[in-house]
């Protein structure tokens, strides 16, 4: 019954996700499209971020959605009906990619509002959030952990042209072990909560891992240590042990899925990259044995590192996280630095939700004056890296012919400063238009759509 309850809630969660969208968009029928079919972007450099070259007066032809060619401005003549956009101002370059975001979550730290939470305020959060985080220069992220499948109908939503947002890779409910980071225990024993994700044992993971995937998860996230934001649990011990987590992989890639693991302590890195997951996440007590495992598994490490400065200086934890913090934070960078010194492979990720949304860019800043690395490196971790990662390098994480046309533009040379990245004048999102400080009227808007089929729950396994 429990089963059944969960999953009718997930199917509520998605149609009261849809049904606000429509309010919110006035007509169900609107959609963002580009303006015309062809587009030319006049820019006055354009970043090869796998080179670091930084070609001058070059022009982006898209056509629909995608990228057709890069060719010098000077031989490339507009034609009838094409739309130009004067950046020769700006250098342009790939949209920036966040490996470790929580679009439907906020930064509030009152127990309260984590018990008080619903999966429709969860969804309202997601597309506040999800064009904020579009508009900083993300067009792309993973989503990795959210109640009742609303990152799901979020990433749907922003498909359909229907909502502003990034491109989605999503989790759903991250799983976890009974009492463990991914599991709700702010509430005493009589209230019999449980997190959605809580799973343990081999059976029951695998159990779990295939609805996610049914219920539409492009990724499994797993704990495989304690947390910080969560009560009684340790960030140093490990939580799903490695047989656990080698069922949760073999289900997984066998399905076509990556896995992202928290983890924390040494032993959870350990096992969780022996086990093949495909990124750790934090890897604050990253040890010298797991640094080896990783080298070994090509396994990433995703930081999450500006969310320790942004803490320190303005967060207001309640005090059983206090300590767990305190701790964590002495020692995250360093081993960061460690690792990256060691060859492991590095994309970036936020844990957005932990400081607000929009502030992204600002991890960029620590992995350069703080982690030693290039402004060339850093600013890969977020493109070429982490479309890797995702298994999107045929999509997303450079400007080439096919890609899509996910672009920014910013005043002034990021390979000299990465902290010009913190702030973006122009987006663009699959040919789209978001953002355009310098030209406010070539935003493009909804426009009328054709009919969409009517939803057709129930009939997709008929044929």
């Amino acid at each position: 019954m429990k089963n059944i309850q969960r999953h009718l809630l997930a199917f509520a969660t998605i149609g009261s996700f849809t049904a606000l969208s429509t309010a919110l968009m006035a007509d169900a029928q609107q959609a963002y499209r580009p303006a015309a079919a062809r587009t030319l972007i006049r820019a006055g450099h354009v970043l090869d971020v796998h080179t670091g070259k930084e070609a001058a007066a070059e022009t982006i032809i898209i056509t629909g959605d995608k990228i057709t060619a890069l060719a010098p401005t000077a031989s490339t003549p507009a034609q009838a009906g094409d739309r130009e956009i004067d950046l020769s101002g700006y250098t342009v370059m790939p949209g920036l990619i966040d490996v470790h975001t929580h679009l439907t979550m906020a930064t509030n730290f009152d127990p309260y509002f984590e018990l008080s939470m619903t999966p429709a305020k969860e969804a309202i959060l997601g597309v506040e959030n999800a064009k904020t985080t579009l508009e900083a220069g993300f067009t792309t992220v993973r989503n990795v952990g959210a109640n009742g499948f609303t990152d799901v109908a979020l990433r749907d939503e922003i498909d359909e042209g229907h909502i502003p947002g990034p491109h989605m890779q999503v989790s759903g409910p991250a799983l976890g072990i009974t009492g463990g980071h991914m599991d709700e225990n702010l509430l005493p024993e009589q209230y019999h909560v449980v997190g959605e994700g809580v799973a343990d044992g081999i059976p029951a993971v695998q159990h779990m891992v295939r609805q996610n995937i049914k219920y539409g998860a492009d990724l499994i996230k797993i704990g495989a240590s304690g947390g910080v934001l969560s009560k009684g649990d340790d960030p140093q011990a490990s939580q799903y042990t490695l047989e656990e987590m080698q069922a949760i992989v073999a289900d997984a890639h066998r399905l076509g899925r990556k896995v992202a693991a928290h983890a924390h302590g040494a032993q959870a890195i350990l096992w969780a990259s022996e086990a093949g997951v495909d990124s750790i996440e934090h890897g604050s007590y990253l040890d010298d044995a797991g640094i080896a495992m990783m080298k070994k598994h090509g396994t990433y490490l995703v930081p999450t590192a500006y969310l320790i400065d942004w803490v320190q200086q303005y967060g207001k934890l309640p005090p059983f996280y206090q300590q767990k913090m305190k701790d964590v934070s002495a020692v995250e960078k360093q081993n960061a630095i460690k690792a990256i010194k060691a060859g492991v492979k590095v994309a970036l990720g936020t844990d957005a939700a932990v400081y607000p949304h929009g502030l992204n860019a600002h991890e960029l800043d620590v992995y350069v004056n703080q982690f030693g690395m290039t402004p060339l490196a850093a600013i890969q971790t977020g493109t070429v890296n982490a479309a890797d990662l995702m298994g999107w390098s045929d999509k997303v994480g450079s400007l080439e012919a096919g890609k899509w046309a996910d672009i920014i533009a910013i005043q002034g040379d990021p390979l000299s400063d990465v902290k010009l990245l913190q702030h973006v004048p122009f987006v663009m999102r699959s040919g789209i238009v978001f953002k355009d400080e310098a030209h406010p009227t070539a935003v493009d808007k909804l426009v009328a759509a054709a009919p969409s089929t009517p939803n057709t729950i129930g009939t997709e396994n008929s044929f």
